[in-house]
């Protein structure tokens, strides 16, 4: 069985790209990649960067089905975190949950 890895993001920036074949994050276009988290690192993410961001989405991603380079990498407290050097292809997202 695939380990998810999982993407935040709001429902005006999912809605906004929904007829698209790929997710984009803004990071993509300002860092050059699009932050991920390892299932234990959600709770973090979402209390550090997203505590008071309305209409917040989890996607739900598996690995196995990206087609871009993905890689991780040290980031907050030099923990490893998931970067994906290119879009989130949509047939990789298995679930959108609302938080």
């Amino acid at each position: 069985m695939t380990t998810l890895i999982y993407h935040v993001t709001t429902q005006p920036d999912w809605q906004r790209q929904a007829t698209e074949a790929v997710y984009r994050a803004d990071s993509l276009e300002t860092e050059g990649f699009i932050h991920l988290s390892q299932d234990h690192q959600v709770a973090g993410v979402l209390d550090r960067y997203y505590h008071n961001v309305p209409d917040r989405l989890l996607l739900h991603v598996d690995p196995d089905k990206l087609t871009a380079e993905l890689k991780y990498e040290p980031s907050t407290d030099n923990e490893l975190f998931p970067h994906l050097y290119g879009p989130i292809d949509k047939v990789a997202i298995v679930e959108v949950e609302k938080l």
